[in-house]
């Protein structure tokens, strides 16, 4: 599970009366600390994200708004990882940091007879050894219209998705573990069509490393993949957008990574799947004090190799809102619910490989990647100009626990995160239409 942390500057900082040297100081002093987090903390999600994807849900504001953002974001990564389009509301140049703290809670049963080919006894309640972990997630964005060009860049370097169990301090397990973790380093762009039409597309390279999970027939392999957005913002009114975007598959071939026989290994393919997201956000309750976003989000994982065996296809809903208490605080709060993409009948194939065991085996690894609950709560503040240019977000949600079996083997997921992300803002520093501001 991920954790991020995030970093907003405010629009002008000619009314402090601190020095410039000071103001330098003080944002060198940050940089510094949050490079250090970033060089400590890892890329990988556990029992957190919509199947093994991740989106806006630990950003620094998205994250206490159950991750909606594809209408009006209020941070920018996640402009620049969500809706490609929505780049060009924010205006200047936007450097934010976000991290997030991901605990879950992994427990696995195996009933009478266990798994006699995979060399697995029957045990109970076991809790998975993964830890918890700190996804880091960065982004800027620069516009142009200083140049007469109505259009915004944005870069970015995100925990993009994961999915990881160890249970090899299980004797009973023969060794069970597995791990799929990706980062993705974002680049994109988004022009203004119109004053009320923006589009925006971005090219993902996203590394990608598979651990597991045939248990005693694999090890960690990594590979590369591309993938593209393409997405649109439309104003309906000044208060009132819609948002929407199409996120193409990524392909991994892991090499080598399932033994056949002693000295013959076969690869293994693996998919991200294509998905669809729709948003709105409207601000016109409480005279424009409080946002409210609402997204859906489709994912097709029939298509996909290895999960698509594992998963169907799934819908998620994210509800959020936002509060501005005065003209520095923020309130947030989210609710989301997504479709359990469990499958209830698999085949004995997986990432294009046969595992001894056929089905009963599938069925084990359906239950390392039991990305099962439903319900998810989180809340969030935001603080401007905690110190002279940079905003401060917090960020905490849960995830209920859930519980199902797939064969004789009985997962039980649940998690919990904070966060925490910083921005600074340069030049023109403001969001332009979007509500945030």
């Amino acid at each position: 599970m991920p954790v991020e942390l995030y970093l907003t500057i405010p629009a002008s900082v000619n009314h402090f009366a601190v020095s410039a040297e000071a103001v330098m100081d003080r944002r060198h002093a940050a940089f510094a600390l949050c490079f250090l987090c970033f060089l400590w903390s890892e890329s990988t999600v556990n029992a957190q994200s919509f199947g093994v994807e991740l989106f806006n849900n630990v950003m620094p504001a998205s994250g206490g708004m159950a991750g909606a953002s594809i209408a009006a974001p209020q941070d920018v990564q996640s402009a620049v990882y969500g809706n490609p389009a929505t780049m060009t509301q924010y205006q200047g140049t936007q450097f934010a940091f976000g991290s997030a703290w991901v605990e879950p809670t992994y427990n696995l049963s195996v009933a009478d007879p266990g798994l006699p080919l995979l060399g697995i006894q029957p045990f109970s309640n076991a809790k998975s050894d993964a830890q918890g972990v700190a996804p880091v997630n960065i982004g800027i964005t620069h516009d142009l219209s200083a140049s007469g060009l109505p259009v915004t860049f944005g870069l970015g370097l995100m925990a993009g998705s994961g999915a990881g169990v160890d249970f090899r301090h299980v004797p009973q397990g023969n060794g069970t573990n597995a791990t799929f973790v990706a980062l993705d380093v974002v680049t994109g762009a988004g022009i203004d069509l119109t004053e009320r039409l923006s589009m925006g597309t971005s090219v993902v390279l996203s590394n990608a490393t598979l651990d597991g999970p045939f248990v005693g027939l694999s090890g960690s392999s990594a590979d590369y993949a591309l993938r593209s957005t393409i997405g649109f913002d439309y104003a309906l009114r000044e208060d009132t957008r819609l948002g929407l975007f199409w996120k193409t598959k990524a392909s991994y071939t892991f090499q080598n990574s399932f033994r056949l026989l002693p000295g013959s290994f076969l690869d293994v393919s693996v998919d991200r799947p294509e998905c669809v997201g729709v948003g709105v956000s409207n601000s016109t309750l409480m005279d424009g004090r409080l946002l409210l976003a609402a997204d859906a989000i489709y994912q097709e994982y029939t298509e996909t190799a290895l999960f698509g065996a594992l998963f169907s296809d799934q819908w998620s809903l994210q509800l959020g809102s936002q509060y501005t208490l005065n003209d520095r605080v923020r309130l947030r709060l989210g609710y989301a619910w997504n479709e359990n993409p469990m499958r209830d009948a698999v085949g004995d194939r997986l990432g294009g490989v046969l595992p001894p065991g056929g089905i009963a085996h599938v069925q084990y690894i359906e239950a390392l990647f039991a990305a099962i609950p439903q319900h998810r709560l989180t809340g969030g503040l935001s603080v401007r100009d905690v110190l002279p240019g940079v905003d401060l977000d917090l960020l905490a949600g849960g995830m209920f626990a859930a519980s199902q079996t797939f064969g004789i083997t009985t997962a039980e997921v649940e998690s919990y995160w904070v966060g925490a992300g910083f921005t600074w803002r340069y030049g023109q520093g403001a969001c332009g239409d979007n509500p945030c501001q």
